[in-house]
């Protein structure tokens, strides 16, 4: 009978510090939330007060993780890539070509991926690369799921497809699906 009194003691001092654990986690978030609003009374000012993020130029070295990318050149208005009749992809719209070189600045292989690649016109519209126009662009595959070991690079084209009457003004370069990814400015 002493033991279950003292088993029973036991998981009601239990169940109270996982509730005050729990508490306190989840209070940590409202203090830091009253402290950063309680800093400045115009919560808007706070947010535009914040750096905007600059972007890379063309023919500038930018990094993203385990990688550099240089984009060299855009092109777009092409109306489809491939190398010969058979290997060849159709735009829906217009092809923009972009020319990247990406070196792997870390110290493992880094796998690239296409499709972990976007542009962004004037009004923010967001496009993915297109993996098989990518694929007929670069008969080397240079940027379809390339594993680039430390300190190499490869320079290849990225192909996105963009509605005819759209001009490309920034890219967005990624080492990983989820990474950050770093802003290239294409104008």
């Amino acid at each position: 009978m002493n033991w279950v009194k003292k088993h029973k003691i036991l998981t009601v001092v239990g169940a109270l510090l996982l509730i005050g654990i729990i508490a306190a986690a989840a209070g940590g978030g409202d203090t830091a939330t009253k402290n950063s609003a309680g800093s400045n009374s115009n919560n808007s000012q706070a947010v535009s007060e914040q750096p905007k993020e600059t972007a890379a130029k063309l023919n500038e070295p930018a990094r993203d993780g385990k990688f550099e990318f240089i984009v060299s050149g855009v092109e777009c208005g092409k109306p489809s890539v491939g190398t010969n009749e058979y290997l060849t992809q159709q735009a829906q719209g217009q092809f923009c070509l972009v020319n990247v070189s990406v070196k792997n600045i870390g110290n493992e292989a880094q796998t690239f991926d296409s499709s972990s690649q976007y542009l962004f016109d004037a009004s923010g519209a967001k496009f993915s690369a297109d993996g098989t126009a990518s694929l007929y662009a670069n008969p080397q595959g240079s940027t379809f799921l390339n594993q680039i070991n430390p300190g190499n690079s490869v320079n290849g084209v990225l192909v996105f497809d963009l509605p005819k009457d759209k001009t490309p003004v920034t890219a967005q370069l990624h080492d990983s699906p989820m990474s950050n990814g770093v802003k290239i400015s294409l104008q």
